[in-house]
């Protein structure tokens, strides 16, 4: 039989798992970060200066798991 060999697993955190680690109050602060920023690159498409697109849907996402920690949170008490 031959012999399995042993991967290293190299830990890489998730942006969720980032978020996690935060308190609550400096996720809300962070969710006020990223809704700023998400102002910005609206305003940048509008004016048609935004010249990557996809950071609107990257934002809009990292809100999203921002807010779900905070659920999941809230939930659980």
């Amino acid at each position: 039989m031959a012999a399995k060999k042993e991967k290293k697993q190299v830990v890489k955190l998730s942006q969720v798992n980032k978020i996690r680690q935060l308190e609550n109050a400096d996720i809300e602060k962070k969710i006020g970060e990223l809704k700023q920023e998400l102002f910005n690159l609206r305003f940048q498409a509008a004016v048609g200066k935004l010249e990557n697109t996809a950071q609107l849907r990257k934002v809009k996402k990292e809100i999203a798991r921002a807010y779900t920690v905070l659920t999941e949170r809230a939930n659980a008490k």
